[in-house]
């Protein structure tokens, strides 16, 4: 009787789930057959000559991946037989099995990790089974398809299947040698082989690969990865790569075809690829990147689309290797077509209770102006934003153009209409490896549930950014589990936030310097902020201890600490030197999305010493200790459109402090800064170009005495406002104000109020430069001091003086450095000026 295979099953037996029918039906059909064997030999019928035993089955060379055949299908015309009989007819041989020819046991040999079970666990042969040569091929293959095995070879030893195999060695470790300009780290985030992974060729030619695109991804594509693998003892292996670098390749050279209203010169700068020259070690634009290339013909399409081309288009963009595989030559070939003016504009609302003509307000074009993509995009969040003001929700506003091709002329339509209903289902956040879920989410003005609202996440974008934590920040939308919700998807970048600083330079404030510094930001990518400074110069020594927590208790409160010491040296200006070190604590919260409020508690200890015998009155009598005890407030009014790079809008900040809660230091002070910028966009198309107006004043209300001889409500000299430097630039910083006109010395304000007007330009140097130039104009005043009888001051009477010039703006990798060129055309005598000035970091 044939042997039943009952205890597996084969991938041809699950199909049709024939076995299970023929091992129900099997009582029935066997004896049926066994009549028809009886039949056969009462009638002398001769069977068939049973076969030899089969050859032993040989691997083939390399790693065969070849999976089952399958199934064949009846053929046409034929008819189909019972899955049963399919079954039987597939899995067991029509005719008796010689015993001598079934499997009574099978020996694994060569194997020293792998269980022999779990060898024997890929296998389609047991024991008691047949030996089916079409079986023993199929489970050759499916120990090579496990990876674990370099050789495997099944051959028969009697009634034994013998199994040899030899194991793929175990990874020692991954080596990589000869790279530079990627490190250890860089590469290993690219390789699957791990130690104590199984070694196999395969994976090994996929890992070098994949090197080979991360060398391309930074411009390197003449790089060479060659795998070495060294044998080790207990069958281990080392797998080294070895790498040969080679120049990177480089752009050297980008060419339009196709364009006639803008030059060569004005569409690279354009796009953001640029050809190698000499000071491009500041950036890697100059290396070829083809998802840059791919970006670069978005940025060519929104270019002429601002400036009136609707008809353009990228017909195509080529990548040239040059012959030496050192540089690529690109090739952009574009159709530029007719410039467009605006015809007519007109809103349609299909939505009830809303009239177009109350919101054609907020259509940024005009008639007669050139068709501008960027502002026909800003129309439609505008109208969408004037609509959800008057109370509707879900307004979907779609622009539509009419050309005329005869007239150049584009007729401007926006459609007003009732858009769906969408809700955020879910917000989800990929990309940040180091900064935490909740530090992103609690930058989003709107959360699960919420209607959803594009401006809501444009203005979440613009936070995310602001916090400075990203390369780069991507909010889009996806359907979600029905039509009326919808998925947040948020993809951002990490990028360091940590520094490390050291080094020396000139201030023209504190003069030669050294300074060191440590500062990390998101720490742990918690949000938190720590920094820990120190300066050594000439006239100023400074230490500062920092902690900030942007989201005290999970709340929205900014806390943070400070631990501070300095020491500077004022000769330059007038005869003293003061000392401080305290601390102070602040609170700050977000009243709405654009007014803030914080509140600032500072303990110091101050001292004016060294104070020569010729020094002024006002100075001497204030050379001992104070202590300050005082409490502080700073409302901001925030309506820019960036914190960090502000281009258009306004800043108003109102401060107030009370010093007298304990302490020798008694006074109020208010103070009111405020700037304002205006894009010049419409008159440039360029938005390097804009005007900022940056006003500022402050009141020192002082109650006391703070020194023999001096009357009542005189002020300390360490607590008063100096003007000049980074206020009144072309002046001394505090040079300027009320003097002693017997010694010379400044003696600072109770006083104070400037104005500043800057034009900022671009400059006719490449943009990766990141320089840009200034003109400005500074005016200022200072005044307000009591007066001693027989003391007399000069030039506290308010007089204004004024300072011109024009400066240049660094971007630069260390920092934002500005050099300024100021003339003092309106001054005093005993003012200290000061022609050329060096300043670090964004003037306000």
């Amino acid at each position: 009787m044939p042997h039943i295979r009952d205890n597996r099953v084969s991938q041809d037996d699950t199909e049709g789930g024939g076995l299970f029918l023929a091992r129900l039906r099997w009582p029935v059909i066997s004896g049926s057959l066994s009549f028809l064997f009886a039949l056969s030999a009462f009638g002398q019928v001769a069977g068939p000559e049973l076969p030899g035993p089969p050859p032993p089955a040989t691997a083939p060379q390399g790693n065969p991946q070849t999976p089952p055949a399958a199934t064949p299908t009846p053929a046409a015309g034929k008819k189909a037989k019972p899955p049963a009989v399919e079954e039987i007819e597939r899995a067991e041989p029509r005719r008796p099995v010689n015993p001598a020819d079934i499997i009574q046991a099978i020996r694994v040999v060569g194997n020293r990790r792998i269980e022999a079970g779990t060898i024997e666990s890929y296998m389609l042969l047991r024991s008691g089974e047949p030996f089916d040569e079409e079986l023993m091929d199929r489970s050759l293959k499916a120990l090579f398809a496990t990876g674990l095995f370099s050789d495997v070879r099944l051959r028969r030893d009697g009634q034994t299947l013998v199994v040899e195999v030899k194991e793929n060695p175990l990874v020692n470790r991954v080596a990589f040698e000869g790279n530079k300009e990627l490190t250890d780290d860089n590469l290993s985030k690219e390789v699957q082989l791990r130690q104590r992974a199984v070694y196999t060729e395969a994976a090994v030619e996929a890992d070098r690969q994949r090197l080979l695109e991360a060398y391309a991804k930074n411009g390197m594509f003449a790089a060479e990865v060659t795998p070495k693998i060294i044998r080790l003892p207990d069958n281990h292996v080392d797998v080294i790569f070895d790498i040969k670098e080679g120049p990177k390749t480089y752009i050297s050279r980008i060419t339009f075809v196709g364009n006639h209203a803008f030059s060569q010169y004005t569409l690279r700068q354009v796009i953001t690829s640029r050809q190698q020259v000499w000071w491009n070690f500041l950036t890697s634009a100059d290396t070829y990147d083809p998802k840059r290339i791919n970006y670069d013909k978005e940025e060519l399409r929104r270019f002429y689309l601002r400036n009136g081309y609707v008809d353009f288009k990228v017909i195509s963009a080529n990548a040239e290797l040059s012959p030496d595989r050192k540089s690529f030559f690109l090739t952009f070939t574009v159709h530029e077509g007719e410039r467009y003016k605006v015809g007519d504009i007109s809103i349609e609302s299909r939505i009830r209770k809303l009239e177009g003509s109350s919101l054609m307000g907020a259509v940024e074009l005009a008639k007669g102006d050139y068709y501008d993509g960027d502002k026909v995009e800003n129309s439609v969040d505008a109208i969408k934003k004037a609509a959800k003001e008057q109370g509707i929700q879900f307004v979907d506003v779609k622009p539509e153009i009419k050309r005329d091709p005869k007239k150049h002329i584009v007729d401007l339509r926006f459609l007003v209409t009732q858009g769906p209903r969408v809700y955020v289902e879910r917000i989800d956040i990929t990309g940040n490896t180091r900064t935490q879920d909740y530090v992103i989410r609690r930058q989003f003005t709107l959360a699960e549930g919420d209607p959803l609202d594009q401006e809501a996440l444009k203005n979440t974008r613009q936070a995310l950014q602001d916090l400075n934590y990203f390369d780069n920040v991507n909010i889009t939308t996806s359907p979600g589990s029905s039509p009326d919700r919808a998925i947040v998807n948020t993809q951002v970048a990490d990028k360091a936030t940590g520094q490390f600083s050291f080094g020396g330079g000139y201030s023209t404030d504190i003069g030669p310097l050294l300074n060191l510094g440590l500062t990390q930001k998101n720490i742990l990518g918690s949000g938190n902020d720590f920094g820990i400074s120190g300066v050594i110069a000439l006239y100023e020594t400074a230490a500062d201890l920092n902690f900030t927590d942007p989201y005290l208790f999970d709340r929205n409160l900014v806390s943070s600490s400070d631990i501070f010491y300095s020491n500077l040296n004022n000769y330059y200006i007038a005869a003293f030197q003061e000392r401080r070190e305290g601390f102070s604590e602040t609170i700050g919260y977000q009243i709405s999305d654009h007014l803030r409020q914080a509140l600032t508690y500072q303990f110091a200890d101050r001292q004016i010493y060294g104070v020569p015998s010729y020094a002024s009155f006002y100075i001497q009598s204030q050379q001992f200790v104070s202590t300050l005890s005082q409490i502080g407030q700073i409302l901001t009014l925030d309506y820019r459109d960036s914190a960090l790079n502000p281009h258009s809008g306004y800043v108003i900040r109102v401060g107030t402090d009370y010093a007298g809660l304990g302490g020798n230091a008694n006074f109020n002070r208010f103070t009111l800064d405020g700037q304002y910028f205006i894009p010049l966009d419409y008159f440039t198309g360029n938005k390097d170009w804009g005007i900022s107006f940056l006003g500022s004043g402050g009141y020192l209300l002082p109650y006391g005495r703070p020194g023999p001889g001096l009357p009542y409500g005189t002020s300390y000299i360490i607590d008063r406002f100096f003007l000049g430097g980074y206020n009144l630039r072309g002046f001394l910083d505090g040079g300027v104000g009320p003097h002693d006109p017997r010694t010379g010395d400044s003696l600072g304000g109770n006083l104070m109020w400037t104005e500043s007007t800057e034009l900022h330009f671009p400059l006719p140097v490449p943009k990766d430069l990141g320089i840009f130039g200034r003109l400005f104009v500074d005016i200022g005043s200072l005044q307000g001091l009591t007066e001693v009888p027989g003391h007399p001051l000069y030039a506290n009477d308010g007089s204004i003086r004024v300072g011109v010039g024009v400066g240049v703006t660094w971007n630069s990798p260390f920092g934002l450095i500005n050099l300024d060129i100021g003339d003092p055309i309106v001054r005093k005598q005993f003012d200290q000026t000061e022609i050329f000035r060096i300043g670090f970091g964004t003037r306000f």
